[in-house]
Formats: structure tokens, C-alpha cells, sequence
């Protein structure tokens, strides 16, 4: 190993103890699984904002965008970004501070499934089983890319075998989330927010030097065909520019529509000690979202730039950019090693700091939703916690093994699941906050065809092509809305007590 390689194994190892340290000392203030699972709503605005968006944007901030735009040009990460920052901005306006005070009116509900029986006074917790199942469905083979992701970061860093480098990042965020929950978890995705950050500017900093400046970085991204366009898209097997129409567009900006439905961005704005302070933890959020989002971008371009330049090689694999940066500032010596391993160390935060998030939803839906109110509804406070702890290790193992295969692809899984959830829970969400005609029967059947419907548009009406080849979350989440109101209108009007629960948090959201 390298004098440069052993510089970043230090800077990742200090990393790694850091946030099991953070872990060990939330332990102690877990006393009920409501602490456990939402940290008792104690979190201040910047650990709101800043923990929400870095388990919202994962590794795909700095592998998948500055692939992207390293690849193909402006327009296709563009257009996903600019869904992105929509998306963070109106969830944040209006979900954030509604969903805050309707989860402690409806009996002080503490996960999303529990706020759906609770709302809709199902008291057979058939929407709360179900809406478990589907963060089964979707989340535990998202946590399985995440320790894929760690594992060939480690794999191609260290020549590592893979298995093992996964197994041993699972361990620690399986450690830190198992110990600390949700407190632990919110404020090690504060901290790897501000790594991630870190690690962005000082990437893009050094390739716009090493590159020749921005003058020459925009001069090679002008002479590639369709590069810097936002209307077309470059094809680097061919060197030519392809069409970039409206379809394309709509279907990239649809990937805001699944922040109304991710629960572990849900669970922060529930979380918060005082809604009114949500609207700093907006500030806070889209202002980290529209900078981190254009930078990750940047990124991709400079990179082309610095491969014509000759100062990194042509990448077989586009979402290694960032890594391949690193590796040519880490020759520079120790100081600059250790730079490289904080930037390595934002790879590994940012994939952590989703993985973390997924696990205790997933847990929680295991542990609380299904075995707690299904099953053993008189367990006592140490048992439930027992409980959810093992069930954080358990998904995890069951992840490990879906994750075995070091060609799984991290990027296609982390799509499918955002639109999963964005089509599942996003319309259920909007018309439990907002319209209060609607009943359980009418998020019983959008929920289910939101899900189904994923399925369906990804594997069997995506595939014809042309206009039917558009990002699944879209059509399943509009047709999923529409079957919600139907079914609510066929179907009896919902009791007078949920109406009035409805307005009177309309009254205190004004």
C-alpha cells in the first residue's frame, strides 16, 4: 500500500470512529422507542434541514450527477436537478409544517404508517401494515446499495476484496444507527453534510486549476456537440448531439414529486422541537440543495475537461469521477493525501447517511408497525426497544445478502425505489394533509396502485420506448392520486371528528 493510500485509509478510519462515537454517546438518551425512532421531536433547524437533505441525496450526489454530466452534458442533469430543488423547496413549504402538527394531533403519531391508521381512523391498522410492507419493499434493497456502494469504494480504493469491504461498512452504520437511533442518525448526517460539502468545493477548486481555468473548461464543453445545451444531449460514443424534447424534460423533472413521499425526509420534518422553526430549516435546505446540486454538476464538466486535458484518464465508468479526482490530488504528498481522504470519506458519508435513514425506517415499519400493533400490542417499553435494535440488524443482514453481488447496479435501485415511495406514499400524504374529503379506502387504493403501478410502467410499458419511456415515478404518481380521490368519493365521507381534526390544523397552520 502506498504511502498516498495509507494517508486516505486514516482519513476514512478517523471518519468511520467518529460517527460510531456519535452512536455511543445517543445511546444513553434513547429511553422509549419514540426515542428511538424520532428522537422525542428535538431536533433544532439546522440538524432538520441539513440531516434531511443529506439522507435525502446519498452517493448519488457525487457519483450519479457528476457521472452524468461528465457523460452527456448539461441538459439530462440539469433537468433531474432542477426536479430536484422544485421538489425540496415545495415539500419543505408545504408539507413540512402541516405534517409536523397533524402527526401530534392524530395521537402523536411517530412514523408515517402510524400517522396514515391514525388519521383515518383505522383502527385495524390495515393502512398501517400496508404502508410498512411497501417500506419493506423499497427500502431494504435501497440499504443494500448503499453498502454497495461503500464496499466498491473500498474494493477500488484499497484493492479490497468486495464482500468484505462491505461487510465491514455495514457493521458501522449498522453500529452507530443500532445504538443512537434516530438522534444518532440525524446528527451524523449533519456532520457528513458538512464533509460532503467540504468535499465538493475542494474537488471542483482543484480540476478548474488543473483543467487550465474555466475559460478552458467552457471552451471544451462548447465544442462538444449538444454538451452545454439544455434542449439537446451529447452522445459520447458518436461525438454527435441527439434530440432532448419536452417528454424528456417532464419525465427528469418528475423526480420531485418523490420527496412527498420519502419517509426518512417525512420523519425529520416530523421530528423538529418547534414547527415555526421550519421555516429556517427551508432556508437552510434549498440553499444547500441549489448550491450542492450545481457544484455536483460542475464537477462532471470540469472532469471532461481534465480528461482532455490529460490530468486524469478516460473513465470506463463515469460515476468514479469524483474518486478519480482524488487519486491525482493524493499524489501531490501527505497533506494532500489526507485532502483526498476527506473527500473519499464524502463518498462514504453520503451513502451512509441515507443507508442510516433507511434502516430505522425500515426497522421501525418491522418492529413497530407490524410485530408492536399487530401482534404483541402490551410490550413494554425495554422490549420494544429490544425489539427495534434487533430488527435494525436483522434488514441489515438481509441487505448484506442482496448486496453480495458486487454488479448490482447501486444507481437503477436507488430510481426505482424513489419512485416507489414517491408514487406509493406521495398522493396518500398530499390528500391526508390537504383535502379532507378523502378516507382510508381512497389511500388504501392510491397507495396500492401507486405501488403496483411502478412495477408496471418500468417493466412492461417503459420498455416500448418513444413517449412511453418516460421515468416511472410520473404516470405512476398521477394515475395513484387520481384513484385516491375516485375511490374517496364512492366510498363514505369521512366522520365528523376527522373533519374537524382537519380543520382545526388547518386553523393552526395559517
Amino acid at each position: 500500500m502506498t504511502t498516498a493510500n495509507i494517508c486516505i485509509l486514516i482519513s476514512i478510519i478517523a471518519y468511520l470512529l467518529f460517527v460510531i462515537g456519535i452512536g455511543v454517546v445517543f445511546s444513553r438518551k434513547n429511553k422509549t422507542t419514540d426515542d428511538f425512532y424520532l428522537g422525542g421531536r428535538k431536533l433544532g433547524p439546522f440538524v432538520t434541514a441539513m440531516s434531511a437533505e443529506a439522507s435525502d441525496m446519498s452517493s448519488w450526489l457525487l457519483m450519479g450527477l457528476p457521472g452524468v454530466a461528465y457523460l452527456t452534458g448539461l441538459a439530462d442533469a440539469f433537468w433531474t436537478a432542477a426536479g430536484l430543488a422544485i421538489g425540496t423547496y415545495i415539500n419543505w413549504l408545504v408539507v413540512a409544517k402541516r405534517l409536523r402538527k397533524y402527526t401530534v394531533k392524530c395521537n402523536n403519531s411517530t412514523t408515517i404508517p402510524v400517522f396514515f391508521s391514525n388519521r383515518y381512523r383505522d383502527d385495524k391498522k390495515i393502512l398501517s401494515v400496508i404502508a410498512a410492507l411497501v417500506i419493506i419493499i423499497f427500502f431494504v434493497p435501497y440499504t443494500a446499495s448503499g453498502f454497495a456502494a461503500c464496499g466498491k469504494l473500498f474494493a477500488s480504493l484499497f484493492g479490497m476484496d468486495y464482500f468484505t469491504a462491505m461487510i465491514i461498512s455495514a457493521v458501522v452504520i449498522v453500529g452507530y444507527t443500532a445504538l443512537g437511533g434516530f438522534l444518532a442518525a440525524s446528527t451524523s448526517d449533519f456532520m457528513q453534510s458538512i464533509v460532503m460539502t467540504i468535499a465538493i468545493f475542494v474537488v471542483l477548486g482543484y480540476g478548474v486549476v488543473t483543467a487550465g481555468g474555466m475559460g478552458t473548461v467552457m471552451e471544451n464543453a462548447e465544442s462538444l456537440a449538444g454538451y452545454f445545451s439544455l434542449t439537446s444531449i451529447h452522445d459520447p460514443a458518436t461525438g454527435s448531439a441527439g434530440a432532448y424534447g419536452i417528454m424528456s424534460i417532464f419525465s427528469m423533472l418528475a423526480w420531485g414529486l418523490g420527496y412527498f413521499g420519502m419517509p426518512h425526509v417525512l420523519l425529520r420534518f416530523m421530528a423538529i422541537e418547534d414547527a415555526n422553526k421550519l421555516k429556517l430549516s427551508r432556508r437552510i435546505a434549498t440553499v444547500w440543495v441549489v448550491i450542492s446540486l450545481g457544484v455536483a454538476i460542475m464537477i462532471g464538466i470540469v472532469g471532461n475537461a481534465m480528461t482532455k486535458a490529460g490530468v486524469i484518464p478516460a473513465l470506463e465508468d463515469s460515476e468514479t469521477i469524483i474518486i478519480a479526482i482524488s487519486d491525482v490530488i493524493a499524489q501531490h504528498g501527505i497533506v494532500p493525501a489526507l485532502i483526498a481522504g476527506l473527500i473519499l470519506a464524502g463518498i462514504l458519508a453520503a451513502t451512509m447517511s441515507t443507508a442510516d435513514s433507511q434502516l430505522l425506517a425500515a426497522s421501525s415499519s418491522v418492529s413497530q408497525n407490524i410485530i408492536k400493533e399487530v401482534f404483541f400490542k402490551d410490550l413494554s417499553e425495554k422490549a420494544a426497544m429490544i425489539i427495534a435494535r434487533v430488527s435494525v440488524v436483522i434488514i441489515s443482514v438481509i441487505a448484506v445478502f442482496i448486496a453480495k453481488d458486487p454488479n448490482s447496479s447501486v444507481f437503477d435501485i436507488v430510481s426505482f425505489a424513489w419512485a416507489g415511495f414517491g408514487a406509493a406514499f406521495g398522493p396518500v400524504m398530499l390528500l391526508a394533509l390537504f383535502w379532507k374529503r378523502s378516507n382510508k379506502w381512497g389511500a388504501l387504493a392510491g397507495m396500492f396502485t401507486g405501488g403496483v403501478m411502478v412495477f408496471v410502467w418500468k417493466f412492461l410499458v417503459k420498455p416500448i420506448g418513444g413517449v412511453w419511456g418516460i421515468y416511472e415515478l410520473l404516470p405512476a404518481f398521477l394515475v395513484a392520486i387520481a384513484v385516491n380521490i375516485i375511490i374517496s368519493l364512492l366510498t363514505k365521507a369521512p366522520s365528523q371528528d376527522m373533519v374537524d381534526e382537519f380543520e382545526a390544523v388547518k386553523a393552526e397552520c395559517k
